[in-house]
């Protein structure tokens, strides 16, 4: 007879660049929570992910491994790198959700504003603020390059007074919405098409006592209304293309826009030249390993 409680092991192994698409994608495939460890060899990394489901019927099984399959390849186009291996095994584990979370404990994504899980409890030392938070389902711990290179252009924008209203696009786990209001924005709007995304960031803006200036919401960014003072994306970069028109329509006259998930080199230059083609300045580049974050601001007419 079959043992129970069996799940599924994922081993992937690929190139660096694409360790963090691979991990928020399986997050969301899964709708689960995962254990990656992550193990350099010869240039590439392995990653080891744990599913949730246990005893999963065949029929999903294969529609789950040959999804994952199909996404590696396409994501190895996008970012014209080796194409990812996949190994399927199974294990039998009791304790995998707690597995997982000692990878996540608490850490400074910016100078003065540490992220903390609900699981770990922190003291904030003088001057410092700190995010509460469980990714639940969603997208997001902030350990991604790409969220402390928005999250310190952010501030800067909403320090030198552009915090009167902003648009998070994509929020995930609403780190950057959060953020822009504890650092002084006055309206924020946080928007994810993921209804797991929009609970589990709801639940953190809630914890974090911020829901008075934080909404969170499904609404499609094509019924959003402009005149926003700041607009933050951290996505990918055809998809920040796709949505240029929108981006530029959304952000008042004179305002900025902060731009990331994008590498550095000819992504970079792709966004700078599609932007500044609709009429925004590049400001500056911020960088962090392979990865860039823009700071674009709207000209004035």
């Amino acid at each position: 007879m079959k043992d129970q409680n069996l799940r599924l092991k994922l081993s992937i192994c690929t190139d660096p660049v694409l360790v963090d698409p691979i991990s928020d994608f399986l997050l969301g495939v899964t709708e689960s929570a995962v254990e990656i460890e992550v193990d350099d060899r010869d240039g590439r990394q392995c990653l080891t992910m744990y599913l949730a489901e246990a005893d999963m019927e065949e029929g999903r099984r294969r529609r789950i491994i040959r999804q994952i399959g199909a996404y590696l390849a396409e994501l190895a186009q996008i970012f014209e790198v080796a194409e990812p291996s996949l190994a399927v095994a199974e294990y039998a584990e009791e304790d995998w959700g707690s597995n997982w979370k000692k990878h996540f404990v608490p850490f400074a994504i910016v100078p003065g504003l540490v992220i903390a899980p609900t699981w770990e409890p922190y003291q904030a030392a003088p001057g410092e603020q700190v995010i509460v938070m469980d990714p639940g389902m969603a997208f997001g711990t902030g350990h991604h390059a790409t969220t402390s290179l928005c999250l310190a252009l952010v501030r800067e924008v909403v320090a030198g007074g552009g915090g009167r209203r902003v648009l998070d696009v994509g929020t995930g786990t609403g780190i950057l919405g959060m953020a822009a209001a504890l650092f002084g924005a006055v309206r924020v709007l946080a928007i994810d098409n993921d209804p797991l995304a929009v609970a589990a960031a709801r639940e953190n803006v809630a914890r974090n006592g911020l829901a008075a200036v934080v909404e969170v919401s499904t609404v499609a960014l094509e019924k959003v209304a402009g005149g926003y003072t700041l607009v933050v994306a951290n996505i990918i970069h055809d998809t920040l293309l796709e949505m240029a028109a929108t981006l530029d329509r959304l952000v008042e006259a004179g305002g900025a826009l902060v731009l990331s998930g994008i590498l550095q080199g000819e992504q970079t230059e792709n966004i700078v030249r599609c932007f500044s083609g609709l009429g925004f300045v590049a400001v500056r580049v911020e960088r962090q390993a392979e990865w860039a974050a823009v700071l674009l601001r709207k000209g004035r007419g």
